[in-house]
This record gives structure tokens, C-alpha cells and sequence, in this order.
């Protein structure tokens, strides 16, 4: 299969826009931060376009989602996002990425006017900023907004700090004090109002899970999951019937029981397809070799990690994928199994990492070399 600037062509691409045209939801599960995923994504995207495409639902907290909907049909969508970035370092998971903001114009403007961003994640690291300005400008009354603005200038000194430390353990959403927010949440609860209350439970959730997750205490993970199954039956209530594409981290997407043991976001999906009576079409992407965006600091540009795949000694199916390659392939094709196929067969036999593959996905995708993203706004900061 290839994947062209303005098509999918192939054996495979036929196999996948028979699957994707019989689907109300589309899971791609992806490694993060690459040029490529978002090329195949937009393709997806224009796959679905023509029978209707309400959404596409992302690993991004809810308010990070509306900024990035918000610029998507500009054509100056870059840089906005960029001038964000720089407002709010570290303030959007993924959508950081340059390729990843303008996969979401190209969708836009495959969908239509109506398409949406839909964010089912936590907010991310730098997010705090953010919520309070939002806060403060939805009218909250005297005793929320005296509160609430001292948090601002706590995470105005925070962001400074961090700026120049690197350590997201600098930022206000992890160094600010529990005093200081539940002192704030009374006040909030107080005059705050719906719209100050909701994005302050944004803010207080999004500590819960980073801070969960840095004690390895609790059921960060799980917690996380159940906060994302809420945020996407919210939608659903909201938009009956709706096509969505989705497109989370590879783990985020098993049908059945993910790696971790859990059943996450794609389980969820799977049984409410189910009983829906209509079809969840479940993707896995990932790559042979080449680079990846890694996660270098508050404010920093991303490194580019190498990998390949060959260099690892464990089982994996990428394994198996690239050296059943045809001989006579085209330089830079991608590989595609059906594994719905493979189900059908019985799984008995297979390989352990094959039984959780396609017990887990109905389609796996081999990209052959993976190019690291670059991220926006990140150019003034990181001389600092």
C-alpha cells in the first residue's frame, strides 16, 4: 500500500477503504510525533469525508481540542498555534506538532463546516495557564476571581521557573500547593459558576492523574481511561449517530484487554459498537525504523529517537511484517494484515504476540520508515 499526498493506492488501500466505508467509528492507534501518521490520517479523513464525518476525537484534553478547532480552517493555523505554544509552553499535548495541526485544517477541509475536534484526554503539563485566563473571563464573581488570580500569578512565576529549568515538575499544575487550590475550589464553588467550576475541575483532575502517575499510586491509567470513555459518551449524547475517526497512542485502542491489563478507550468503543448494532473499525500504525519526537523539556524542541526494530531482540510482529515483505515492493511501501482474517482462522496456534495483535485490532499497518515531527512555538523559548 502507499500512502500519496492525495491518496491511498494498492492492494491494501482497497482492503482499507472497504473496511473504513462500513465503519461509524475509526480507531487509528499510533506510535506519536511522526510526519507520516498524520499524512496517513488525513487520508483516512478523505475516506470517510464523503459519507459523513462528525468528528475526530484525539488524545487532548477538552479545552487544548477547542483551541486547535478553533484556528484549524485558518490558513495562518501555524502560527496561532505557535504564538499559543509560546503563551502557554506546554499548554497542548500532541497537537504541538506541526504535521499533527495541519493533518487537523486538511481534515477540516475534507469534512466540512461542521466537522469538529473532540479532546477526551486530560490536559496536559502546561495547560494551567490557560484554564485560569479562561476562568477569570467567564465572569466569576468577587470571591473566585480574587482566588482564582492569585493562581494565575503563581503560575505566571511557575512557567518562568520551568521555562529556565526545563522540568515540567516546575510548572504550576504539579509544584502548586494543595493549600492554595482547595482554598481556590471553595471560592470557585462559591461564585465561580458553571463555566469557572467546570474548567476548574479540568484543572484539579488533570493534577489528580499527573500526580498519580508520579507516586505510581492509585490507578493513574485507569482513571484516566474512565475520565476519557465519560468525555466521549458526552459527545455522543450530544451528537447522535456520529461518524468519528479517532486517533490516540497504539495502547489506547485495544478491543480487548491493552497490555496494561485495562480495558481503555478502545475496549469501550468496541462494546458500545456492539450494541449499537454498527461496526468500530480498529487501526494500529506503526513503524519498521526511522525517528521519532521525543518529549525534551518544558519549552524545548523535540530529539529525534531512532529506532529499528531489527535491533530488538524481543517478538514482535513488526518483525514478521517486514521481512514477509514482497521482494519486488516499491521502496517506501507500506504493509497491511487483516487481521480479522487471521481471527478467522483461530488464534490457537499464533505466536503470543500475534493472538494479542489481532485480538486486540482488526488491521495492522507497517509504515516502513518513521520521520520525526517538529514542534511549534518552541523557537524563542528554548534559549531561555
Amino acid at each position: 500500500m502507499d500512502v500519496n499526498p492525495d491518496d491511498l493506492s494498492g492492494a491494501g488501500a482497497l482492503i482499507l477503504s472497504q473496511a473504513v466505508a462500513a465503519s461509524r467509528y475509526v480507531l487509528i492507534g499510533e506510535s506519536h510525533m511522526t510526519r507520516e501518521i498524520p499524512a496517513f490520517t488525513t487520508q483516512i479523513c478523505r475516506l470517510m469525508a464523503p459519507s459523513g464525518l462528525t468528528a475526530m476525537a484525539i488524545e487532548a484534553g477538552p479545552e487544548a481540542a477547542r483551541v486547535v478547532d478553533a484556528v484549524m480552517r485558518s490558513d495562518d493555523r501555524e502560527t496561532r498555534i505557535a504564538d499559543f505554544l509560546r503563551a502557554h509552553p506546554d499548554g497542548i499535548a500532541f497537537f504541538n506538532g506541526r504535521d499533527e495541526v495541519r493533518m487537523a485544517g486538511d481534515c477540516a477541509a475534507a469534512a466540512g463546516s461542521d466537522f469538529q475536534l473532540w479532546g477526551l484526554d486530560q490536559e496536559f503539563l502546561g495547560s494551567s495557564g490557560h484554564l485560569l485566563q479562561e476562568m477569570l473571563a467567564s465572569g466569576p464573581g468577587p470571591l473566585a476571581r480574587a482566588a482564582l488570580t492569585d493562581l494565575a500569578t503563581q503560575d505566571q512565576n511557575a512557567t518562568t521557573a520551568a521555562l529556565a529549568s526545563g522540568s515540567p515538575g516546575d510548572l504550576f499544575l504539579l509544584s502548586g500547593t494543595q493549600k492554595d487550590l482547595d482554598q481556590a475550589a471553595a471560592a470557585v464553588a462559591q461564585d465561580g459558576g458553571e463555566r469557572v467550576q467546570y474548567l476548574f475541575g479540568l484543572l484539579t483532575e488533570t493534577r489528580a492523574i499527573y500526580q498519580a502517575s508520579q507516586a505510581r499510586q492509585g490507578d493513574p491509567n485507569g482513571r484516566r481511561a474512565r475520565l476519557m470513555k465519560r468525555t466521549f459518551a458526552g459527545h455522543l449524547a450530544e451528537n447522535p449517530g456520529a461518524r468519528v475517526l479517532m486517533k490516540f497512542g497504539a495502547w489506547h485502542f485495544y478491543k480487548s484487554l491493552n497490555p496494561l491489563n485495562q480495558r481503555d478507550l478502545g475496549a469501550y468503543v468496541a462494546e458500545r459498537a456492539d450494541g449499537e448494532g454498527v461496526t468500530a473499525l480498529h487501526i494500529i500504525v506503526l513503524g519498521a525504523k526511522g525517528s521519532e519526537a521525543g518529549y525534551s523539556g518544558v519549552g524545548r524542541p523535540a530529539t529525534a529517537r531512532a529506532f529499528n526494530i531489527a535491533d530488538d531482540e524481543a517478538p514482535d510482529w513488526r518483525k514478521d511484517v517486514a521481512l514477509a515483505q514482497p521482494a519486488d515492493a516499491a521502496p517506501g511501501s507500506w504493509m497491511l494484515v487483516d487481521l480479522r482474517a487471521l481471527r478467522a482462522e483461530g488464534l490457537a496456534s499464533a505466536p503470543p504476540e500475534w493472538r494479542e495483535l489481532a485480538l486486540g485490532y482488526d488491521i495492522a499497518i507497517l509504515a516502513p520508515t518513521f520521520t520525526a515531527t517538529s514542534l511549534l512555538g518552541v523557537e524563542e523559548t528554548a534559549t531561555r
